[in-house]
C-alpha cells in the first residue's frame, strides 16, 4: 500500500466484467435511456458498500460524458449524501453541475421486501437499459436481477455475499465474484490505496500457498522417513 502510494503500479488483471461496465453505458447511451447503479443494501462500515461507491463514481463520470442518466435507488439513509457527492462530483468535473438531478439519488426503504419492490419498480417505469449492482446484498437480490432480466435490462453484479452470487450468476449478464468486486472498484478507480491493498492481498495469498507447499512436502518427506515400528525417524 506504501508503495503504491509512493507512485508504484501494479498490475491487476482485467476481468470480463469490467468491460461489460462500458458497454453497458454504451448500450444505455445508444438507446437514450437511464442506467440504475445500487451500491448494495449495507450501510458505510461494509466494506463492499465503500467497494460499490467506488465503482459508481466512475460509472457516473462515464454516463454524465455520454448524457446518460443515472439512478440510484439507496437502502440506507446514511448512503444518500455519499452517493449524491458522487453524482454531483460526476456532473461538476464536466461542468454541467445544473443538470444535476437530486431525485436520482432514492432513499427508498430500510424493509428488504420494499427496498427491492421500489427498485424493480423503478428499473421498470423509467425503461433503463442497464443495471449495476455493486455491493452487499441479502435475499433481495434475486428479487431485483430476476425482474431486470424479464425487462431485458443488461445487469451486472458484484458482491462478497457467498450465499448471493449464485442468484446473480443465474439472473445476472455479468457477475464478479468475491473479491473481484474490490479489483474492480480499484483498477477503475486507480485509486492507490485500494491497489496496493489488492496487490498486497495477492502477494500475501502468494506467500501462504508457498508455505502450504512446502509444509506439505516436508511432511511427505518426513512421514516416509519414520520407522514404521517405533514411529521416529531414521531406520
Amino acid at each position: 500500500m506504501a508503495a503504491a502510494r509512493r507512485g508504484r503500479q501494479y498490475f491487476i488483471r482485467r476481468i470480463a466484467g469490467i468491460d461489460a461496465i462500458e458497454e453497458a453505458v454504451g448500450r444505455a447511451t445508444e438507446m437514450g435511456k437511464p442506467v440504475v447503479f445500487s451500491p448494495g443494501s449495507a450501510g458505510l462500515d461494509n466494506m463492499q458498500t465503500l467497494a460499490g461507491l467506488a465503482v459508481l463514481s466512475w460509472v457516473a463520470k462515464r454516463c454524465v460524458q455520454m448524457s446518460v442518466r443515472v439512478l440510484v435507488p439507496l437502502r440506507i439513509a446514511t448512503v444518500v449524501s455519499i452517493a449524491g457527492d458522487i453524482l454531483r462530483e460526476a456532473f461538476r468535473e464536466a461542468d454541467t453541475e445544473d443538470a444535476f438531478e437530486p431525485n436520482d439519488v432514492r432513499f427508498l426503504s430500510e424493509d428488504q421486501n420494499a427496498y427491492a419492490a421500489g427498485t424493480i419498480g423503478m428499473i421498470s417505469r423509467e425503461g433503463v437499459a442497464s443495471a449495476f449492482y455493486f455491493g452487499s446484498y441479502g435475499f433481495e437480490s434475486l428479487l431485483i436481477a430476476e425482474n431486470g432480466r424479464r425487462l431485458g435490462v443488461v445487469q451486472i453484479a458484484a458482491t462478497a455475499d457467498y450465499f448471493q452470487i449464485p442468484f446473480f450468476i443465474c439472473a445476472c449478464d455479468y457477475t464478479l465474484i468475491g473479491e473481484e468486486l474490490y479489483a474492480a472498484s480499484a483498477y477503475l478507480s486507480r485509486d492507490p490505496v485500494q491497489v496496493g491493498t489488492v496487490a498486497g492481498q495477492d502477494i500475501a495469498k502468494m506467500v501462504i500457498l508457498l508455505l502450504i507447499v512446502a509444509g506439505s512436502v516436508a511432511a511427505i518427506f518426513t512421514q516416509s522417513e519414520l520407522n514404521p515400528v517405533t514411529g521416529i525417524l531414521g531406520r
